[in-house]
């Protein structure tokens, strides 16, 4: 009965050690693969979730080179043609900051800089006010800047602010995705903006 006893404690024992959720908790190799929860980064911020690039079917009413931003969606679709766009997942405006309207591509740029418009800093006054282009800035590797508006399109530094209603009003996308949509469109591009 004794040995009978230790053999399935000792079962047991392995079942535990080398169950889904025991490698999830020692944070090895294959965490990720049995953990649906994402796990910190060391700066305790979660880990990304990415929202693929792809090229989807679309019957749209608007011409090729359009931009469409669907902001209930979170999505932004550049028109190629032949019933096909480019989605895109973006960060968009957050309660009360949330618009609509139709407008173009004013100007572009490359890892801008950045000044934060008055009326944000009234509402954050800690931010710095002003920030040379680059890896910390949270315009991040391109911007284009939409007219008539102080709003832009532009990637971030917090990918994981991806698909979420985060912004004041600029849409954010990863900077791969707004390095790929920023070679892709010109100064004059009509921009689309859908809640």
């Amino acid at each position: 009965m004794r040995r009978l006893v230790l053999v399935l404690i000792g079962a047991v024992s392995a079942a535990c050690l080398f169950s889904p959720v025991a490698v999830a908790r020692d944070g090895g190799l294959f965490s990720s693969l049995f953990d649906p929860t994402p796990s910190p980064t060391a700066e305790g911020r979660p880990r990304a979730s990415a929202i693929p690039r792809e090229v989807v079917p679309y019957q749209g009413r608007f011409a090729p080179g359009t931009i469409i931003i669907s902001t209930n969606e979170r999505r932004l679709y550049y028109v190629l043609g032949n019933g096909q766009a480019i989605r895109y997942g973006v960060g968009v405006g957050r309660p009360g900051f949330e618009w609509s309207g139709s407008r173009y591509i004013a100007s572009k740029r490359e890892w801008p800089d950045w000044t934060p418009p008055s009326q944000m800093l009234r509402r954050r006054p800690d931010l710095p006010r002003h920030m040379e282009g680059g890896i910390n800035n949270p315009l991040g590797a391109r911007a284009m800047y939409l007219s008539g508006t102080l709003y832009r399109i532009h990637g971030s530094n917090e990918p994981e602010s991806i698909g979420q209603a985060v912004s004041s009003g600029c849409i954010r996308m990863t900077n791969d995705d707004v390095v790929d949509l920023y070679g892709r469109v010109k100064v004059g591009t009509r921009v689309v903006v859908e809640r």
